[in-house]
Protein backbone atom coordinates (compact mmCIF):
# COMPACT_ATOMS: atom_id res chain seq x y z
CA UNK A 1 0.00 0.00 0.00
CA UNK A 2 1.24 3.49 -0.81
CA UNK A 3 1.05 5.88 2.11
CA UNK A 4 0.15 9.55 2.15
CA UNK A 5 3.08 11.83 1.21
CA UNK A 6 4.71 14.20 3.65
CA UNK A 7 3.09 17.65 3.88
CA UNK A 8 5.77 19.38 1.77
CA UNK A 9 5.50 16.78 -1.00
CA UNK A 10 1.71 17.06 -0.98
CA UNK A 11 1.94 20.85 -1.12
CA UNK A 12 4.37 20.62 -4.04
CA UNK A 13 2.03 18.30 -5.96
CA UNK A 14 -0.91 20.61 -5.35
CA UNK A 15 1.19 23.60 -6.50
CA UNK A 16 1.99 21.80 -9.77
CA UNK A 17 -1.73 21.27 -10.39
CA UNK A 18 -2.50 24.89 -9.50
CA UNK A 19 0.12 25.97 -12.03
CA UNK A 20 -1.52 23.99 -14.82
CA UNK A 21 -0.02 20.50 -14.62
CA UNK A 22 -2.18 18.00 -16.50
CA UNK A 23 -1.63 14.40 -15.37
CA UNK A 24 -3.28 13.14 -18.56
CA UNK A 25 -0.40 14.26 -20.76
CA UNK A 26 2.74 12.23 -21.28
CA UNK A 27 5.01 15.19 -20.64
CA UNK A 28 8.10 14.13 -18.71
CA UNK A 29 7.43 10.41 -19.09
CA UNK A 30 10.08 8.36 -20.88
CA UNK A 31 9.41 4.85 -22.21
CA UNK A 32 11.51 2.03 -20.80
CA UNK A 33 10.45 -0.46 -23.50
CA UNK A 34 8.92 -0.22 -26.93
CA UNK A 35 6.07 -2.30 -28.37
CA UNK A 36 8.45 -4.85 -29.90
CA UNK A 37 10.23 -5.39 -26.60
CA UNK A 38 6.92 -5.74 -24.76
CA UNK A 39 5.67 -8.33 -27.27
CA UNK A 40 8.93 -10.27 -26.90
CA UNK A 41 8.70 -10.20 -23.10
CA UNK A 42 5.10 -11.35 -23.20
CA UNK A 43 5.97 -14.22 -25.56
CA UNK A 44 8.92 -15.23 -23.38
CA UNK A 45 6.77 -15.26 -20.24
CA UNK A 46 4.07 -17.27 -22.02
CA UNK A 47 6.67 -19.88 -23.01
CA UNK A 48 7.54 -20.70 -19.37
CA UNK A 49 6.69 -24.35 -18.78
CA UNK A 50 4.10 -25.68 -16.35
CA UNK A 51 3.60 -29.25 -15.16
CA UNK A 52 0.27 -31.01 -14.87
CA UNK A 53 0.80 -31.11 -11.08
CA UNK A 54 1.05 -27.33 -10.89
CA UNK A 55 -1.97 -26.94 -13.18
CA UNK A 56 -3.88 -29.26 -10.85
CA UNK A 57 -2.78 -27.12 -7.92
CA UNK A 58 -4.16 -24.02 -9.66
CA UNK A 59 -7.50 -25.77 -10.23
CA UNK A 60 -7.61 -26.99 -6.62
CA UNK A 61 -6.98 -23.45 -5.35
CA UNK A 62 -9.74 -22.04 -7.57
CA UNK A 63 -12.19 -24.70 -6.44
CA UNK A 64 -11.29 -24.08 -2.80
CA UNK A 65 -12.37 -20.44 -3.12
CA UNK A 66 -15.78 -21.63 -4.30
CA UNK A 67 -16.11 -23.93 -1.29
CA UNK A 68 -15.10 -21.44 1.40
CA UNK A 69 -17.96 -20.76 3.82
CA UNK A 70 -17.10 -17.03 3.78
CA UNK A 71 -17.35 -16.73 0.01
CA UNK A 72 -20.49 -15.92 -1.95
CA UNK A 73 -18.76 -16.01 -5.34
CA UNK A 74 -15.39 -17.73 -5.78
CA UNK A 75 -12.96 -17.32 -8.62
CA UNK A 76 -13.85 -18.40 -12.14
CA UNK A 77 -11.87 -20.61 -14.53
CA UNK A 78 -10.82 -17.38 -16.23
CA UNK A 79 -9.31 -16.23 -12.92
CA UNK A 80 -7.28 -19.44 -12.85
CA UNK A 81 -6.02 -18.55 -16.34
CA UNK A 82 -5.05 -15.09 -15.09
CA UNK A 83 -3.15 -16.63 -12.16
CA UNK A 84 -1.36 -18.99 -14.54
CA UNK A 85 -0.26 -16.04 -16.69
CA UNK A 86 0.85 -14.05 -13.63
CA UNK A 87 2.81 -17.01 -12.23
CA UNK A 88 4.48 -17.56 -15.62
CA UNK A 89 5.46 -13.88 -15.78
CA UNK A 90 6.82 -13.99 -12.21
CA UNK A 91 8.82 -17.13 -12.99
CA UNK A 92 10.19 -15.60 -16.20
CA UNK A 93 11.23 -12.43 -14.36
CA UNK A 94 13.11 -14.62 -11.89
CA UNK A 95 14.82 -16.60 -14.63
CA UNK A 96 12.97 -19.86 -13.99
CA UNK A 97 12.22 -22.20 -16.93
CA UNK A 98 8.98 -23.45 -15.30
CA UNK A 99 6.53 -22.22 -12.70
CA UNK A 100 6.60 -23.70 -9.24
CA UNK A 101 3.95 -23.72 -6.52
CA UNK A 102 5.90 -20.81 -4.96
CA UNK A 103 5.24 -18.68 -8.05
CA UNK A 104 1.54 -19.51 -7.86
CA UNK A 105 1.43 -18.70 -4.14
CA UNK A 106 3.23 -15.38 -4.62
CA UNK A 107 0.85 -14.20 -7.33
CA UNK A 108 -2.43 -15.60 -5.96
CA UNK A 109 -3.51 -12.78 -3.65
CA UNK A 110 -2.72 -9.86 -5.98
CA UNK A 111 -4.28 -11.70 -8.92
CA UNK A 112 -7.44 -12.92 -7.19
CA UNK A 113 -8.15 -10.37 -4.46
CA UNK A 114 -10.62 -8.43 -6.62
CA UNK A 115 -12.25 -11.57 -8.03
CA UNK A 116 -13.87 -12.85 -4.80
CA UNK A 117 -17.20 -11.76 -3.39
CA UNK A 118 -17.61 -12.42 0.31
CA UNK A 119 -20.91 -13.31 1.95
CA UNK A 120 -22.45 -10.27 3.67
CA UNK A 121 -22.33 -12.00 7.05
CA UNK A 122 -18.59 -12.69 6.60
CA UNK A 123 -17.99 -9.02 5.87
CA UNK A 124 -19.95 -8.05 8.98
CA UNK A 125 -17.74 -10.41 10.98
CA UNK A 126 -14.66 -8.62 9.63
CA UNK A 127 -13.46 -11.36 7.31
CA UNK A 128 -11.25 -10.03 4.52
CA UNK A 129 -10.70 -11.42 1.04
CA UNK A 130 -6.97 -11.59 1.76
CA UNK A 131 -7.66 -13.72 4.85
CA UNK A 132 -9.84 -16.09 2.83
CA UNK A 133 -7.17 -16.43 0.13
CA UNK A 134 -4.46 -17.00 2.74
CA UNK A 135 -6.63 -19.71 4.29
CA UNK A 136 -7.17 -21.31 0.87
CA UNK A 137 -3.40 -21.36 0.34
CA UNK A 138 -2.82 -22.93 3.75
CA UNK A 139 -5.48 -25.61 3.30
CA UNK A 140 -4.73 -26.70 -0.26
CA UNK A 141 -2.24 -29.52 -0.75
CA UNK A 142 0.92 -28.32 -2.46
CA UNK A 143 2.32 -30.65 -5.13
CA UNK A 144 5.87 -31.91 -4.66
Amino acid sequence: MIGVPERDAELQALRRHADGFDPHTLEGIRPVADATQLRAARAAAASVAVTDEVLGYLVDLARATRQSPSVQLGVSPRAATALLAAAKAWAWLGGYPAITPDHVQTMLVPTWRHRIRLRPEAMLEGVSVDAVLTSVLQQTRVPM
